[in-house]
């Protein structure tokens, strides 16, 4: 698709940003985290319903240090059989940053606005710059928050308001239990159920449960000290954010009527179709891709204050493979942030 900005200053603009290149994290295979190297990459080029994003800040997830490791192996039908597919090479899903240049027919965004957004299945977010489509999930970023927190925000809150309130329609006087509160998704998960109304219980190790209690769980649950799934009819909804447990094993402790909500797990979409059409306790399953409406309300509840965004730990692009090597081993509090322009 030729390049097609909005006037000849932005195509000279373009021009000259080709010219120089940028810094993108890329893997040409599988493997640990020093697969991951920072190399020159080509801009990428812009068609007439792009926007060019010079991104500031931007995230390492979970996801992304397993799709880095080709896992799930069923995951490679998509990422790539043996090694990553050529669009995938450079990964990062959370963004944040300014415009820099629009396509012709772009009227939603101009340069110099100050964005964050989900890259979703385009990935792209290690880099000096990334395009998207001016009508994917892009939003302008939340005021009085910096580029870091807001990319922090984009995935695991649009996650939890997604699976929350649009698949189980959480409400007053239900008790929610969230597996993995002190992950992206889970520290989001914990205060939107509180707005929602209702009583939460979180469950994380030990080293956490301070910080649970802290974003307004009700109760904490230590895993290593005790089971949750031996609970007997005691939650209204279990929502599980990192895949550590199963419908199998939370159905005894899920009320009549009660719902198991994983973010994971391809299994669970045959169980979410059988479970609906027998009707009692069921799995509902889904996918956050299009967060465009999401972003809004996020940005809306960052900037009066009633969400709280954890930031674990930072690195600069050049050390993303040290951010790799540190969500691999487990222990990541909310979420890594990586930052591309100071």
């Amino acid at each position: 698709m030729p390049l097609t900005c909005g006037n000849a200053e932005n195509v000279l603009s373009f021009r000259r940003l080709a010219s120089l290149g940028m810094r993108a994290a890329v893997h040409t295979r599988f493997g640990p985290p020093d697969v991951v190297r920072v190399v020159e990459s080509a801009v990428p080029t812009l068609g007439a319903n792009d926007v060019l994003i010079k991104v500031h800040a931007t995230t390492v997830t979970s996801a992304e240090s397993a799709m880095r490791r080709g896992e799930p192996r069923w995951g490679r039908v998509v990422i790539g059989l043996r090694r990553p597919r050529r669009k995938l090479r450079t990964l990062g899903t959370e963004v944040a940053g300014v415009v820099t240049e629009v396509g012709s027919d772009v009227r939603r965004f101009a340069p110099g606005d100050e964005v964050f957004g989900f890259t979703g299945f385009g990935a792209g977010g290690h880099a000096e710059y990334v395009r998207m489509p001016a009508d994917g999930s892009l939003a302008p970023k939340p005021v009085g928050r910096t580029f870091a927190e807001a990319a922090a925000a984009v995935d695991g809150a649009t996650t939890a308001l997604y699976f929350l309130r649009d698949k189980v329609g959480v409400r007053a006087g239900q008790r929610v239990l969230v597996n993995g509160a002190s992950g992206s998704i889970g520290t989001y998960a914990v205060q939107l159920a509180k707005l929602f109304g209702a009583e939460v219980v979180g469950v994380c190790g030990p080293g956490n449960v301070e910080l649970v209690k802290s974003l307004g769980a009700d109760e904490v649950i230590d895993y290593t000290t005790r089971d949750f799934t031996a609970d007997v009819d005691a939650y209204d909804v279990v929502f599980d954010t990192v895949g550590k447990s199963s419908f199998a094993r939370s159905r005894r402790a899920l009320r009549a009527g009660g719902k198991y909500v994983p973010t994971t797990g391809l299994g669970n979409v045959p169980l979410g179709l059988w479970t609906s059409l027998r009707g009692g306790k069921k799995v509902v399953f889904g996918m956050s891709v299009r967060k465009n409406a999401g972003l809004l309300v996020v940005k809306d509840l960052l900037e009066d204050g009633r969400l709280r965004i954890v930031v674990d730990r930072t690195y600069p692009l050049e050390r993303i493979a040290e951010a790799h090597r540190y969500v691999d081993s487990g222990h990541k509090r909310g979420n890594v942030v990586i930052t591309v322009v100071d």
